[in-house]
């Protein structure tokens, strides 16, 4: 439930700080899309819902119980069940076993993203025909696809988890702060020596570390032993609430200071004007700015675990069918209502920051949710799995990892 609750409270803080971004003017003729945070202290929403990093934590404890289960959906006949000792395969075995796992994930992929895409290019075509100006279309069709980013980054670190996983068997915490440092080496790299491309790598070595935080945590949680300088021991202990708070309050610390004295914006997204963003590619302030957030998250696990369980059973359980269909859609909800306003009814919108603005919110939220909810009712049903054979109560809410 955790792992669900988790997933389900991201999704819904990464729709939250998407739709409080909706700011466009339109003249007839030229379509300006803008960004409402941009404005006043609006950067200060990003350090609590840009929490992409909890989305990852969350794959990669899924992942480990992905590489549990045999072709068939069932549990693997293998050596990684809980409270067993974990022998390590050969590396050529791994890279097997991840693209088996990847070869499980991408049909459930494939099917939302094709829909995604093929709705878009219907769409790009209408608006075009009844004489939407091109470069207005152009700028929604790049607007809702950047999405897309987040499944490439999310596959391959799925090809990577039982590399990821032998690593993290061989030392575990330690496995963890190495992965933290190497996006901190290359920032070195970047800034100091002129290597800018080489911040490129970032884009995978920043969201491996939440990632695989995600793939520990669930092997400790199962209670998973290895073999280590001739040992049998667990896989990793997790800290107690106190240190995580601390580890968490800690590593955002860092990321602030990063900011203060480095040449980072205080944004931890790309906003207009700004020289560089935190998200493109991912930098130092990101990866310190994970670590807390799922430090904290873990911190919090006996409450969420106790929210999901009770209040929040309906939100978790729903999010669990229709993540993908939420994250993929919330985006063109947005442009239609913001469309239909502006395009249709002829109207502006509020001014960001504006008091209008923040009475108005209510109201702007509610339409994109209802569209949203709309959208979900026609496509949600390309999300299901097709399993082939009848999935187990826990196996059909989500992960099945406490």
């Amino acid at each position: 439930m955790f792992v669900d609750a988790v997933r389900a409270l991201a999704t819904l803080s990464v729709l939250t700080v998407h739709w409080l971004m909706a700011d466009a003017t339109w003249d007839g003729e030229h379509l300006r899309i803008g960004n409402a945070l941009a404005h006043g202290a609006g950067w200060t929403v990003t350090w609590v819902l840009q929490v992409l990093a909890l989305l990852f934590f969350a794959a990669g404890a899924s992942a480990t119980y992905g590489l549990r289960r045999g072709p068939d959906g069932g549990r693997s006949p293998g050596p990684a069940g809980a409270g067993r000792v974990v022998a390590r395969p050969s590396v050529l075995a791994d890279l097997a076993a991840g693209a088996r796992l990847a070869g499980r994930r991408v049909p459930r992929l494939l099917r939302p993203v094709g829909v995604f895409v093929g709705a878009w290019a219907v769409a790009i075509g209408v608006l075009l025909a009844v004489g939407l100006p091109g470069d207005a279309v152009r700028s929604l069709a790049t607007l809702a696809p950047q999405l897309l980013w987040f499944l490439a980054v999310y596959l391959g670190l799925v090809v990577l988890t039982p590399l990821l996983r032998r690593a993290l068997h061989a030392a575990g915490w330690w496995t963890v702060g190495a992965l933290a440092a190497a996006p901190l080496a290359v920032e070195a790299l970047r800034f100091g020596a002129g290597l800018e491309r080489l911040a490129l790598v970032d884009v995978v070595l920043v969201w491996a570390v939440p990632y695989a935080i995600g793939l520990l945590y669930a092997d400790a949680r199962s209670g998973t032993r290895v073999v280590r300088r001739g040992r049998v021991v667990p896989v990793a202990v997790l800290p107690r609430p106190l240190a995580l708070i601390g580890i968490g309050l800690a590593a955002a610390a860092l990321a602030a200071l990063l900011v203060v004295v480095g040449p980072y914006p205080v944004s931890l997204i790309g906003m207009p004007g700004d020289a560089m963003s935190n998200l493109g590619p991912p930098t130092a302030p990101v990866v310190l700015h994970a670590v807390a957030l799922v430090a904290l998250a873990l911190a919090a696990r006996g409450p969420l675990v106790r929210w999901a369980d009770g209040r929040g059973r309906a939100v978790v359980a729903g999010l669990a069918r229709r993540s993908m269909t939420v994250y993929l859609w919330h985006l063109t909800a947005m442009i239609v209502v913001v469309g239909t306003v502006l395009v249709v009814l002829g109207q502006q919108l509020p001014v960001p920051g504006s008091a209008d603005w923040w009475a108005s919110r209510p109201v702007w939220f509610g339409a994109f949710a209802l569209v949203l909810l709309g959208i979900s009712r026609v496509v949600g049903r390309f999300e299901d799995a097709r399993p082939v054979r009848r999935a187990s109560r826990r196996q059909r809410v989500g992960s099945g990892i406490e």
